[in-house]
């Protein structure tokens, strides 16, 4: 059964990373030999392939957890696993879903190439550049931190001009942050499960190994400082916090969490990890309830919380919920894929594919745990 559930995954990710080209943009002249406007003019086709797809995706990943919990799973197959995922993925068409990774390389191109500042310029002021044609975010300066920018720089210059040599080289770098989150997953839980947790959860795969978000670098700094905090290596922990702050601001609410950790170990306290993994989990929770105050929740942010939450999957509300953002937020493209529009009942149907999810969850936990029976009892 394991090599037929490996060979089908594989078979799986190959339809997925075709499958991402459907959504090549017209406007993309470096790759308009791939343009087959697929997605665009078969709407209804693409959503229900695409949620096929999202569905299928969690089967195998509940199909991983349960073959490794019932120890069918050992940590070869899990690396196995996760590097046929990263080499097949690195290939796949990275504005699918998001065109965040084209900003990346405007913003980048900002500051490398035309030596502007990228905080006071915008990249709609070069008219003759041609990522304006598919970059979305053309009208607005830098939307990151400046170590992003400066960390930027690698895939940038290594990609010599060629536009998608750079591409490639974001993709790259993004993975490697990846695969270093991963295995700071496993030095800080010592536990497979929670490295399968987090690194073959269908979300984290498909916004960082497809869109190349670089939210996974700002988490892997956050992840790391917390790491250091375990050896007690405090001075070295704060800086790797300042950076993951400096490359995207919500790694702000986990500052409370950091110093009541540096407080404990200067009084010489045992610290409980597992509760500071708990109030890490909580606090990055929090920053993404509260990203609509800004914008909107978007699918990506739900990396800011996941890594912590596979550190405590013995929590278990707090893992079913994670787990039911993480497939609510995947269903938040259907109704823009569907409909091609951000206007009518796109915003509401986005917020409800996203919480009814959790609305399941959370009455499954109220009646499994008999909450009701506690209430009324009283």
């Amino acid at each position: 059964m394991k090599k037929i559930l490996f060979i089908a995954y594989t078979f799986f990710l190959v339809i997925l990373t075709l499958f991402s080209y459907a959504f090549v943009d017209p406007n993309l002249s470096y790759l308009e030999g791939l343009y087959s406007e697929f997605a665009f003019k078969y709407r209804q086709q693409t959503t229900f392939l695409y949620v096929l797809i999202i569905f299928l995706f969690f089967i195998f990943y509940f199909l991983f957890l349960w073959l490794l919990k019932k120890r069918h799973l050992n940590s070869k197959d899990v690396i196995w696993l996760i590097c046929v995922t990263v080499i097949l993925l690195l290939f796949s068409y990275p504005a699918m879903l998001s065109y965040d990774i084209f900003n990346y390389i405007a913003t980048a191109k900002v500051l490398f190439f035309y030596h502007e500042n990228p905080y006071i310029i915008m990249p709609i002021e070069f008219t003759k550049d041609l990522l304006l044609s598919f970059t979305h975010a053309a009208n607005k300066i830098a939307l990151y931190g400046p170590v992003w920018i400066i960390l930027s720089v690698v895939p940038y210059c290594m990609g010599f001009g060629q536009f998608l040599l750079i591409l490639l080289n974001l993709k790259l770098f993004t993975v490697l942050f990846y695969v270093g989150t991963t295995y700071l997953v496993w030095k800080i839980s010592k536990n497979i499960f929670s490295v399968v947790l987090f690194s073959l959860n269908p979300l984290i795969i498909i916004e960082i190994l497809v869109s190349g978000h670089n939210d996974i670098v700002m988490i892997f700094f956050a992840l790391l400082s917390f790491f250091l905090l375990m050896k007690k290596r405090i001075i070295v922990a704060f800086f790797f916090l300042f950076l993951a702050i400096l490359i995207k601001y919500a790694t702000l609410f986990l500052i409370p969490v950091f110093f009541y950790t540096v407080w404990k170990l200067f009084k010489k306290q045992k610290v409980d990890w597992e509760k500071i993994y708990i109030a890490s989990s909580l606090s990055m929770f929090v920053i993404f309830l509260l990203s609509p105050l800004r914008e909107e929740i978007y699918p990506w942010y739900a990396i800011w919380f996941l890594p912590f939450v596979s550190l405590v999957h013995k929590s278990k509300m707090l893992l079913y919920i994670a787990l039911a953002f993480s497939f609510g937020l995947l269903l938040r493209y259907v109704p823009f894929m569907l409909f091609g529009t951000h206007f009518g009942l796109t915003p509401f149907l986005k917020t409800a594919v996203t919480f009814i999810p959790v609305f399941f969850v959370l009455i499954y936990i109220f009646f499994k745990d008999k909450l009701w029976l506690k209430i009324f009892s009283r």
